[in-house]
């Protein structure tokens, strides 16, 4: 048998980095980040294990990757979503409310996340997160910002208190209060984004499929190679 082509191994790699992104993002949802172990994630993604330390240093890094991962992708369909608009007062309401619906549909995932980067190793870079970074920056320039590199971090930090006010246990803050804090700092109509009342009247609920957010699809046609090693279990 000839081997596989260089395209069609990389495919397989992304593949394979993409399930246990899925994996860590869904167990540590279920179970949190303790209970969750690097065994359970390359089970659950369907890899072998030794394989998850080629794609990540460690648990850390690849449950800080997953839910940048998870957060950028909810962002960006939120900011395309129809019907699609270049207003930038509407696409900052929907980042607003993109990432603090994460807060209110995900608390244990959003929980373990924050808590993660107030760890040691603290805030750590990948490519989920410059991803992450690109579009809320992108939204700072339409909504439009002077001076970009100065007000972007300014976005991210206070999404990321809202997020943490919203999920401090014991004393969490009501997500429509954060919001309309906010939406009153950068001058957003209620209406703009999803409203709470419009989340009310749709249910309110929380899609569990997380895999449009993961390439994670029919791997390529193998049958001129070898079996895909990723695909192996322990």
């Amino acid at each position: 048998m000839s081997p596989r082509s260089a395209s069609v191994n990389e495919e397989l790699r992304r593949r394979s980095r993409e399930r246990l992104l899925q994996a860590a993002v869904e167990l540590v949802g279920e179970h949190g980040y303790d209970a969750t172990t690097l065994g359970d994630i390359a089970d659950r993604a369907g890899s072998a294990r030794g394989l998850v330390s080629y794609y990540f240093p460690g648990k850390r890094q690849l449950v800080q990757s997953a839910v940048h991962r998870l957060m950028h992708r909810t962002l960006e369909e939120a900011l395309e979503r129809e019907p699609r608009t270049e207003d930038g007062r509407e696409r900052m309401a929907r980042a607003i409310d993109a990432i603090l619906g994460l807060a209110r549909d995900r608390p244990v995932l959003m929980r373990q996340h924050m808590a993660g980067i107030l760890q040691a190793e603290g805030f750590m870079q990948c490519p989920e997160q410059r991803r992450l970074a690109e579009l809320l920056r992108e939204v700072c320039v339409r909504h439009g910002s002077a001076d970009p590199d100065t007000d972007y971090p300014m976005l991210r930090a206070l999404l990321m208190g809202a997020v943490y006010a919203a999920l401090v246990p014991g004393v969490p803050m009501p997500v429509p209060v954060l919001r309309a804090e906010l939406f009153k700092r950068y001058r957003l109509d209620r209406e703009q984004g999803v409203p709470p009342d419009a989340e009310a009247v749709s249910g309110g609920t929380c899609d569990m499929d997380l895999s449009r957010f993961f390439a994670t699809g029919s791997p390529p046609d193998c049958s001129e190679g070898r079996p895909d090693p990723s695909a192996q279990s322990k």
